[in-house]
This record gives C-alpha cells, structure tokens and sequence, in this order.
C-alpha cells in the first residue's frame, strides 16, 4: 500500500490527471465550436451543406431521410459525420501546435542564468605561478 501511495502522489502521475481532464474539457470545447461555429459557416459557404446528415443508405432506407431516421430504419455509412469529426481533429491539432509552439518561443525567449564561474584546476593556477616566478 505504501508503494502504490508513493506512486500515486507522485507530480508526474498528478500532471498527467491533471491534462487527462483539461484535455477532455478542451475537445468539448473544440467539438462545440465546430459543430456550432465553423460547420455552420461552412454549411453557409458551400451553399447549405448539412455533413452530419450525409450517408449512404446500406438497408435500402428511403432517400433523403435525416441521418438519425435512417439509421433506426437499418445500416447506414455516415461519412458526413466522419468528415465532421475528422476536422475537429484537424482543428484540435493546429490549435495544440499553435500552443506548444507559443510555450517553445517563450521558453526561448527566457533569459537564460549565466554560468556560475568554475574554479580553475590546480595544475592551471600551479602552471601560471611557475610562469610568473620565471618571469621574475
């Protein structure tokens, strides 16, 4: 019990709690602004688009049904809805880079420490004291 206790209060193990649940709060974040935002706007450009209900009926479902009426009436390949989640990854992914590469220019940016001065060797400080006492 102890070793587990160990385990289990250790920083890398909260870290990583920690982003499991920021991550998931962001995907919902994400997936709502694709689904009420962007897809809108897109639906909007390309003249009406509505990809959530695109599919191909694989039961012989009637045409034109919503996607949710085709689906109780049998299979269907619902590739609107792949489309739409494959740009939320997309989405996701550019907005995770554009962080990661803000945190790397500031780490960059970040004054580094200066070196603290290293003690000379011996044999260095013995050699310039020779030098010295046979330039006298």
């Amino acid at each position: 019990m102890t070793e587990f206790k160990e385990f289990a209060v250790k920083g890398n193990v909260i870290d990583l709690a920690v982003g499991v649940i920021i991550g998931g709060a962001f995907g919902k974040i994400v997936d709502s602004m694709v689904a009420d935002v962007i897809m809108p706007l897109v639906s909007k450009i390309f003249g009406g688009l509505d990809f959530s209900n695109y599919y191909v009926a694989l039961a012989g479902q009637a045409a034109g049904l919503p996607l949710a009426e085709a689906k109780k009436a049998g299979a269907v390949f619902a590739y609107g809805n792949f489309i739409t989640v494959a740009l939320n990854f997309v989405i996701l992914a550019f907005i995770i880079f554009m962080m990661v590469k803000q945190i790397n220019r500031l780490k960059r940016s970040e004054p580094e420490a200066a070196p603290a001065p290293t003690a000379e060797p011996e044999d260095v400080v013995l050699l310039r004291e020779i030098r010295d006492a046979l330039k006298k």
